[in-house]
């Protein structure tokens, strides 16, 4: 049993608070709230009082306490902080280390593990000034549990949304059994996200990938240690915490900045959903007026995946993984490209299943490799980049590290 101090916030998500204290307590661990000001104008401390049988903690100054030694005693004696809801008022005031109310203080005070899941406006959580301070927390070891995706208290739709209290539970229980970190200083690459191909100032082709996959894949290699770095296309997702990220826009791009990194990196998962057609004659100066039909000619973009393949050719590394998104069963695609591509793995999914594909926060997805193929049930995008890094840490340990090639 784990004793945890669970911080809740000011925002809406703070009744959630409520169900998470629950799921901790059936998996046997003891439970501390501590609230601050704002949360208090969302839920009761009675309500929670209720479930854990103990005192909730509101202020730094309550009566009868002596704060100075309160907030020490606590950080002395939990296994671990959690903060959810964690708005970016609390995540600004951590990273700034203030020590303005009990909950910041004890931040500050405690050498305990700490979990924060986030939620606030999509805007706020894009911001630069959040992501910064949610950048700084995660290069001190702060564990976040990204938002989802839906409808806000706000009215907005988008990423924001706290987490659900079984997936922060989760991550807990991960943090308190020590996840290894079994990628510790190995080098990845990730690329994420779709392409798009101006047409015009205005129109581009595109498509609806999300970037969520790929994020996924980053997240899960960051938490086990790896430095990573994801090339991104456009995406209103936010990139997880503690990954370098490169912005592309254009197929042309994506390949110019890949092919540029990948003699750095012993695990390369091209993740991204690259346009394979563009404009030929590139995009029009400013915006084609409306009027008769409009023809384009396409062009075949680089295959950025077939040129790793031919570039790694006779080295073992980087690890080469990438992903085949078809209509039906994608297998017999899958390993024909895993042929003709040179690469290691393929991931395969049906992207017209339900609870597959683009604009979904889980997947289906088949494995295939040269010697075997493993078909996964439908798991969220993050449990399916952890069963993909355990194939690949296998793949990793069989393969000799490489120099770095320029």
């Amino acid at each position: 049993m784990a004793f945890i101090a669970l911080g809740v916030s000011g925002g809406i998500g703070a009744y959630k608070a409520v169900e998470l204290t629950r799921l901790l307590q059936k998996r046997g661990h003891r439970v501390q709230v501590v609230m601050t000001r704002a949360a208090r104008r969302f839920v009761g401390p009675l309500t929670f009082e209720a479930i854990t049988r103990e005192p909730v903690v509101t202020s730094q100054f309550a009566p009868g306490q002596n704060a100075d030694i309160e907030h020490i005693a606590l950080a002395s004696s939990i296994d671990a902080l959690v903060v959810a809801p964690a708005t970016a008022n609390i995540i600004g005031r951590f990273a700034a280390g203030l020590a303005d109310d009990f909950l910041t203080s004890l931040y500050l005070a405690t050498r305990a593990p700490v979990v924060l899941a986030p939620a606030m406006n999509t805007n706020m959580w894009t911001h630069p000034a959040v992501r910064a301070n949610v950048g700084t927390l995660a290069g001190r070891g702060v564990r976040f549990v990204d938002p989802g995706d839906g409808y806000l208290a706000c009215g907005w739709v988008g990423p924001g949304r706290l987490a659900e209290p079984e997936l922060i539970a989760d991550a807990v229980e991960r943090l308190l059994a020590g996840e290894p970190q079994t990628l510790d200083g190995v080098r990845v690459l990730v690329t994420a996200g779709p392409t798009l191909e101006d047409i015009d100032a205005v129109r581009f082709i595109g498509n609806r990938s999300s970037g969520r996959m790929g994020f996924a894949v980053a997240r899960q290699a960051a938490a086990r240690g790896a430095r990573v770095t994801v090339v991104a296309g456009p995406t209103a997702v936010a990139p997880p915490p503690g990954v370098d990220v490169v912005q592309v826009r254009s197929a042309r791009e994506m390949h110019r900045v890949v092919l540029d990194r990948a003699g750095d990196a012993d695990l390369i998962v091209m993740a991204a959903a690259v346009a394979d057609y563009a404009p030929a004659a590139g995009a029009a100066a400013g915006k084609i007026e409306k009027g008769g039909p409009l023809s384009l000619v396409l062009e075949r973009t680089p295959d950025i995946l077939a040129d790793l393949g031919r570039w790694r050719a006779g080295r073992a590394r980087p690890v080469l993984v990438g992903f085949a998104a078809q209509a039906g069963d994608p297998r017999e695609a899958a390993r024909r490209k895993l042929a003709d591509k040179q690469v290691d793995l393929i991931v395969a999914n049906d992207v017209t299943a339900p609870g597959a594909g683009f604009d979904v926060d889980t997947n289906i997805v088949t494995f295939v490799a040269a010697d075997d193929e493993e078909s996964l049930p439908q798991l969220s995008k993050d449990d399916v980049a952890r069963r993909l890094l355990d194939r690949v840490q296998r793949l990793l340990a069989r393969t000799p590290a490489s120099p770095a090639v320029p």
